[in-house]
């Protein structure tokens, strides 16, 4: 397992440095957001390409992570390819660019984190899957998760689509989206990440306590980075500052879990 792990790293790091020296070709390292889930998945088939013999529940947990990985991804890469660099990049790098060491700089903040972010993060999946040799069955508690990931999945699927749906929408320019989903939850894509990623880690846990525990920083720092960190702090900061309903919106709808709207 742990020359597995090993081997993943490897090719965790050749690929953020291919996409690196891409990044300062092009001067644009926004597209990285795509590679977070994109890279999961890159991991997971590594993962289960080492097996000579993939169990029942490694695959599931291939399935499992390429399937929100690269929806996560081509829905993140077309959201760059529409509007370009992220202003939140631009002035991270700005001084590196002026300097003209913007690769450079472009590894060490952006795509060395991100790295090493990753493969912590995605630990359930590649843990479980080099753990899942057959006759490694799902069991259990792996449809339990495997159904708590197909919620996850049908929160951010939906949430995504009814975001951009109102985004293109001209009509709807400064105002805030409080209907569908977004009416019982502030972030139903953030909450549907947590959710995929707990149903895997839960899969995972079927190979026993050890991978449990090894793997269990993955979703907990997820969930942390999208609820305390820079997920939905940032994001709610910078929509309060341009969508003059957002107060309101906020006073009425819960921030994380979904709840009917709170009455005022």
């Amino acid at each position: 397992m742990l020359d597995g792990l090993l081997i993943n790293a490897g090719v965790d790091l050749v690929m953020m440095l291919a996409l690196c020296l891409i990044a300062a070709r092009i001067g644009d390292v926004s597209f990285i957001d795509a590679v977070w889930g994109a890279g999961m998945a890159v991991l997971a088939l590594t993962s289960w390409l080492q097996l000579a013999d993939p169990g029942p529940r490694a695959t599931l947990l291939l399935a499992m992570t390429a399937i929100w990985g690269l929806r996560l991804g081509l829905h993140l890469f077309t959201r760059w390819r529409a509007h370009g660099e992220d202003p939140r990049y631009a002035r991270m790098l700005a001084k590196a660019r002026e300097q003209g060491r913007y690769g450079a700089a472009a590894f060490k903040v952006v795509f060395g984190p991100q790295a090493v972010l990753l493969f912590i993060t995605s630990l359930p999946a590649q843990l479980g899957i080099l753990t899942g040799s057959k006759p490694a069955e799902i069991g259990t508690i792996g449809l339990v998760g495997a159904a708590l990931w197909l919620v996850g999945m049908a929160f951010e699927t939906i949430g995504d689509a009814q975001l951009k749906a109102f985004r293109a929408n001209p009509a709807n320019k400064g105002k805030v989206l409080d209907t569908g989903l977004w009416r019982y939850t502030r972030h139903p894509n953030y909450f549907g990440d947590c959710c995929a990623w707990w149903g895997i880690w839960l899969v995972a846990a079927g190979s026993g306590t050890a991978v449990a525990l090894a793997s269990l920083i993955g979703p907990v720092f997820l969930t942390f980075t999208l609820t305390r960190w820079s997920g939905k702090p940032l994001l709610e900061k910078g929509l309060a500052k341009s969508r003059p309903g957002y107060a309101d919106y906020v006073a009425r709808t819960s921030g994380f879990f979904p709840l009917p709207p709170r009455k005022r």
